[in-house]
């Protein structure tokens, strides 16, 4: 396969992540799964979307929702067969849908074979697959390494006599990349997906697979971060349990597996957040011999502001001049985004629709989370409904990730709105119900419509799909910039507040495509969480 075969779909795609629990049940035993998802593909299609991102699938106890493996080969009986995997795959690709899986390389479950062995002894043949080490003199852990869900990264085990390393939950062990089976065996299970015509990978915590060889402990961090929870991890600089120069070379021996196929991506999601992810995402992209694109909680957390966008965008361009984005608000891990940004916002809705008006005017890759095509918002969730482990262990301090992963609302009168027939894994609660599918559909004034109708002004526009950016100095709250393609140019202008705001033009310039804004004479009126697209020739200038 040569290079000039490839259309790199990807670089302008927008990317629909699917949760499999919470989209469609087909069995009514309350749970998503593969037969109900491919019901529901044409959903996804008509919405415009290129590609579906499935989470987790595999065989799995689902003690972390999937993201705990048994068996990389395997679908988890929860969601059906090997059979209903292929089904669909047909079905998505016959609707023009890639398909890309939810690839979790960094731990297993405690329950997979490669784990059961390992810990028998100190001199089986996968004694060294995870990452094991002796207690300190006085029996504490090796160093002082943090579990994203609490306490220290170590369990102790007693038939080993020794410590693993477990970056999450302590049925999620770290498998050890220093040695080459283990990295020559993950990549064996990807090749078994590829092989069934699947078209990339996400890759779950990408800059976890390698680890400080001397277990050297982290420093302190100079200023605490936090992008999964209220926890300890971010109080040090997690120097050498992540992201470790090693890395690079697992990445590039993916890519080279990837590049055996006609069109195949991966994108990476690199755990970290700040300045610092922005820089990781630019170093794991560079060239053409890793990662495809990547994106990281930039986005996905509280800051809501001019300067925060655009330092993402601009620290990722100069970064990595000939990397790829992927930029998304909202996915299962993090409070929806009309919830989270609900103090900039006049109301859910018109968060909704600007929030999709800035992604489609965004170079790069796009991500879109079930569900917030209807403007859904984070469900408010009681302690008796969670299934969430990280959110029953820290309750009340952390409300943990089940309230962006309830049901997808189908039709507001139907049994649990339309997914299941029996009772369902989460709850699926009023304020849900208000923003079905079917109270949207065909409606001018809905978000679904709206989110339609953005995709759509993207697909359509040279400059908004594939053109560079350059931003504009303005006053906040308003973000702006200029995206211009050899055929077009348009400047966005997005207000972030619920204030109405005014700007003025040096020149002519002619509304297009959606927006919220009128025009009077050089004049442009924004709402409260108005947008503009302006096309024109030549630089614009905004005061």
């Amino acid at each position: 396969m040569t290079e000039t075969t490839k259309t790199e779909w990807w670089r302008d795609a927008i990317i629909y992540q699917i949760y499999p629990r919470s989209f469609q049940d087909s069995t009514g035993d309350g749970v998503g799964d593969l037969p109900g998802i491919t019901r529901r593909l044409e959903h996804v299609a008509a919405l415009g979307a290129d590609c579906i991102w499935l989470s987790p699938i595999f065989a799995s106890p689902q003690k972390d929702m999937g993201y705990d493996i048994s068996d990389y080969t395997a679908i988890d009986p929860l969601f059906g067969t090997l059979a209903d995997f292929d089904a669909l795959i047909d079905r998505a690709h016959g609707l023009g849908l890639k398909v890309i899986t939810d690839q979790v390389l960094s731990h297993t479950s405690d329950q997979h074979p490669w784990f059961k062995e390992s810990r028998v002894s100190r001199d089986n043949p996968k004694a060294d697959w995870y990452v094991w080490a002796d207690p300190l003199p006085d029996g504490s852990p090796p160093n002082n390494w943090h579990s994203h869900f609490g306490g220290p990264a170590w369990e102790f085990d007693p038939q080993r006599g020794q410590y693993y390393l477990h970056n999450f939950l302590t049925s999620q062990p770290d498998l050890n990349y220093h040695n080459s089976d283990v990295v020559d065996a993950i990549l064996d299970t990807c090749r078994f997906w590829l092989d069934r015509g699947l078209d990339g990978f996400r890759l779950d915590t990408v800059n976890y697979f390698y680890h400080d060889p001397r277990l050297r402990s982290n420093p302190a961090a100079q200023k605490a971060q936090n992008f999964m929870s209220v926890d300890l991890y971010g109080m040090q600089e997690n120097i050498y349990n992540k992201t470790r120069p090693e890395n690079i070379g697992f990445l590039e021996r993916m890519r080279a597996l990837t590049d055996e196929y006609d069109d195949v991506m991966m994108v990476g999601e690199v755990g970290e957040s700040g300045e610092r992810s922005i820089e990781i995402m630019g170093d794991y992209t560079k060239g053409t011999d890793r990662l495809h694109m990547a994106y990281s909680f930039a986005m996905l957390g509280p800051d809501f502001s001019p300067a925060h966008f655009r330092n993402c965008i601009e620290g990722f361009q100069k970064g990595a001049p000939d990397g790829h984005p992927y930029w998304s608000f909202s996915n299962h891990d993090v409070i929806r985004h009309v919830s989270r940004w609900s103090d900039h916002a006049v109301n859910e809705e018109a968060m909704a629709k600007l929030a999709i008006a800035m992604l489609m005017a965004f170079e790069g890759t796009i991500g879109i989370y079930q569900g917030e095509e209807l403007g859904q918002s984070e469900t408010v969730m009681e302690y008796d409904e969670l299934q969430d482990a990280q959110a029953i262990r820290f309750w009340p301090g952390v409300k943990g990730r089940d309230g962006c992963r309830t049901p997808m609302v189908w039709a507001h009168d139907a049994p649990n709105g339309g997914f299941s027939d029996g009772s369902p894994w989460l709850p699926v609660k009023a304020p849900q119900l208000a923003n079905a599918v079917d109270l949207q559909e065909g409606h001018d004034g809905s978000v679904l419509t709206f989110y339609k109708r953005a995709i759509a002004m993207r697909k359509g526009s040279p400059a908004l799909s594939r053109g560079k950016t350059i931003f504009l100095d303005t006053r906040d709250p308003l973000l702006a910039f200029r995206r211009q393609s050899k055929d077009q140019t348009l400047t966005c202008v997005f207000n972030l507040s619920p204030d109405a705001m005014t700007v003025t033009l040096d020149k002519e310039a002619d509304l297009t495509g959606l927006h919220s804004a009128t025009r009077d004479a050089n004049t442009v009126h924004l709402p409260g969480n108005g947008f503009a697209f302006l096309a024109h020739d030549g630089p614009l200038a905004l005061r």
